[in-house]
């Protein structure tokens, strides 16, 4: 069986590398990437059309916005399914035999660092959100670094300290709010009479131009996209690291 893994690894290996004489010349202007004219469009007009000086995130959450707000859809179910599969949810007495609560003491240096560090990362993490129109980040990196400041909550204390900040249900709430407030602003678009997703239109709403609505839109799908994905990662961290049992595991 190893032989045979060892084989489809090597295949997969030479065709993948094989192919790499087929890439065109980094930075090359006249390759099929950058001479194609759907990205001369989003080079040359992405500002112009929604005030983001970040293309990156001009495509991500405004012209591919249907595959931005589905892969978020994917994150959530991703969390549903581990919950689904782990999670336990009768309790054992430990007097009976069955596992007991770890009772972790806090070390004093790693406890006091962290409660330096934490609210560090998470304004970092609000910076990289609100700051992704204009510089690399957005809704997963920053939800990203958010959930990890929670995670270090639990691994710097323990589980049950982390779960006062974010509690299974809460956590679950603003999983579910976050896929909301991103198909919200689809929604409305189509309420207003355009297709889905189209933020122009919520100009009718938002005290804005058609372009500043659309930029202004593109950070409000962002902040749902880093609820789901903060609340998504620490369920997933608390559930494998505590056997679905959401008390104390590693």
């Amino acid at each position: 069986m190893k032989s045979l893994a060892l084989i489809s690894v090597v295949i997969t290996g030479w065709l993948l590398l094989s192919a790499v004489g087929d890439f065109p010349d980094w930075g090359d202007p006249d390759s099929p990437a950058n001479s194609y004219r759907l990205s001369q469009h989003f080079v040359t007009e992405t500002f112009h059309e929604t005030a983001v000086p970040n293309m990156v995130t001009a495509v991500l959450a405004d012209y591919r916005g249907y595959d931005t707000m589905f892969e978020t859809v994917v994150i959530f179910t991703a969390g549903i399914a581990i919950i689904s599969i782990l999670r336990v949810f009768r309790t054992e007495d430990p007097g009976a035999g069955g596992p007991k609560v770890y009772e972790k003491r806090p070390d004093l240096i790693v406890d006091t660092t962290c409660r330096l560090m934490i609210p560090i990362i998470q304004l970092f993490a609000l910076y990289v959100i609100a700051h992704g129109h204009h510089s690399p980040g957005g809704g997963f990196q920053g939800g990203v670094i958010f959930g990890a400041s929670f995670i270090l909550i639990a691994l710097s204390r323990d589980m049950q300290a982390a779960h006062k900040w974010v509690p299974e249900r809460r956590v679950l709430n603003l999983a579910g709010i976050g896929i909301l407030i991103y198909a919200g602003f689809g929604l409305a678009s189509m309420f207003l009479g355009y297709n889905f997703l189209d933020y122009a239109i919520l100009h009718k709403i938002i005290p804005a131009t058609p372009i500043e609505a659309r930029y202004h839109s593109m950070l409000g799908v962002e902040i749902g996209v880093a609820f789901t994905v903060t609340a998504i990662m620490y369920s997933i961290y608390s559930n494998l690291a505590s056997k679905g049992t959401m008390k104390e595991g590693l």
